[in-house]
């Protein structure tokens, strides 16, 4: 294994903002995403990940060509055999277009938060990356 890589999409509804969404874990709220499989461009993995994870299709959804969103950090998983490797997460900006029944395979559940930043939900993954959304949205990017 010489890279762990994980893609995903922030789901919002609303031009502009209004909601977002995230997935429910035991312990946490998390995005729709996934490991990158060989030959899959991180955009394949992203939007193979959202459909396998919540039954959204791919052409529900409008990605903004402009912000991708890339995380690093340690992760010790069965993947690793229990060492600590870096991993790196890619997560896209995308906009529901219509309504889609929801077809969940590895999440408790899922709700719908209301866009009103800054937002304080979970401070590893979920945080930064809405706080680059709102910096991007202002057009204030760093």
């Amino acid at each position: 294994m010489s890279e762990l890589k994980a893609c995903g999409v922030l789901i919002t509804r609303g031009e502009p903002i209004c909601e977002f969404l995230l997935m429910r874990h035991p312990t946490r709220w998390d995005l729709p995403k996934g490991h990158l499989d060989p030959g899959e461009t991180e955009t394949e993995c992203a939007l193979r990940e959202l459909w396998e994870e919540t039954g959204i299709p791919a052409d529900a959804v409008q990605l903004d060509p402009d912000f991708r969103f890339e995380h690093r950090y340690q992760v010790r998983s069965g993947r690793t055999g229990g060492e600590l490797w870096p991993k790196t997460l890619v997560i896209f900006l995308g906009r529901l277009l219509r309504p889609v029944p929801f077809k969940l395979t590895e999440h408790e559940g899922f709700q719908w938060f209301a866009w009103s930043p800054p937002h304080e939900i979970q401070q590893q993954t979920i945080d930064p990356l809405l706080n680059e959304v709102d910096r991007w949205l202002r057009g204030t990017t760093a």
